[in-house]
């Protein structure tokens, strides 16, 4: 049982240290000093009386305990959030949440997802507007982007989650293809780079499409063999569909969310926010377990 009082501002602390995985942007967020967030961090893990972080080269890493610290920290200023907004005007009526998010993972993933946050009442909508590529914030106030380039320092970013990449199939209608995205141009360089799944394609013909999307399309067609997101293939693994061939793997890339202005700063954004990385931990949860239940049954 604890002993000492922690105050709500040593968790405001350590939350945004770990969304930022960075005590120095951490600082620069809440315009204070470095050495006054370490000490802050220090004060609530002595009190915890447990690590909360992992330093891995210039960032931090959370450690079990900080994860679900992290999840608690998000459900009570989520609700503080609603709780002030409701006391500064209970009959808002926010614009839409215009948001710009990666065609295939758009198609796959979030759309299907938009009915259940709608329902949940919030005093604003969700618009969701076609990604070009262009990051262009005049019309959009969040984008879900991948790694796989430089944003200006100006702009506001949030790591959501690690890539989790399926090398797979369809079971009924295996072809001799290798179907692969061209929105990746380096992909295919760097998964000859990787023995188990070099093994795999060098024998097979090799097909590219413009998207995820089509290579998807494809594979449930029995033109071939693809590589895909596990958060865009999510219901084909469920509904069997799809199968893998090896072992899930990272590829190095990640999801981030991204804004013109700060995140913590708009309700909106905000809500958004809590309510996309829930999701996607589901989705997680779930690849991470079938990863494991593949790999006893077939010994991979």
């Amino acid at each position: 049982m604890l002993k000492k009082r922690i105050s709500l501002n040593s968790f405001k602390f350590f939350y945004y240290v770990a969304i930022y995985e960075n005590a120095t942007i951490a600082s620069e967020k809440l315009n204070v000093t470095q050495g006054a967030v370490s000490r802050q961090i220090k004060h609530l893990e002595d009190t915890l009386n447990t690590t909360l972080f992992i330093r891995k080269g210039k960032s931090l890493e959370l450690t079990s305990e900080g994860v679900l610290l992290l999840s608690c920290c998000q459900n009570i200023f989520h609700e503080i959030d609603k709780c002030l907004i409701k006391l500064n005007n209970t009959e808002l009526d926010l614009n839409d949440l215009v948001i710009s998010c990666e065609p295939t993972l758009c198609m796959k993933w979030l759309i299907p997802r938009l009915k259940n946050f709608n329902n949940q009442n919030y005093p604003f909508k969700i618009k969701v507007i076609n990604d070009d590529g262009s990051l262009d914030f005049s019309h959009v106030d969040i984008s879900i982007r991948r790694d796989d380039f430089l944003w200006k320092e100006h702009i506001y970013n949030i790591k959501l989650m690690n890539e989790i990449m399926f090398f797979i199939q369809n079971p009924a209608q295996i072809g001799d293809h290798v179907l692969i995205s061209s929105s990746r141009p380096k992909f295919w360089g760097s998964l000859l780079k990787i023995n188990s799944i070099r093994d795999k394609i060098t024998h097979l013909n090799y097909k590219e499409f413009d998207q995820f999307y089509l290579c998807i399309e494809a594979c449930l067609s029995g033109l071939g063999a693809t590589f895909a997101s596990g958060y865009m293939i999510e219901n084909e693994l469920k509904n069997q569909k799809l199968e893998p061939i090896i072992e899930s793997f990272q590829d190095g890339s990640s999801y981030y969310l991204l804004s013109a202005s700060p995140i913590e700063e708009d309700y909106r954004k905000v809500v958004f926010k809590n309510w996309l990385l829930e999701e996607l931990n589901q989705t997680k949860k779930y690849l991470e377990g079938y990863t494991q239940t593949k790999n006893d049954i077939y010994n991979i």
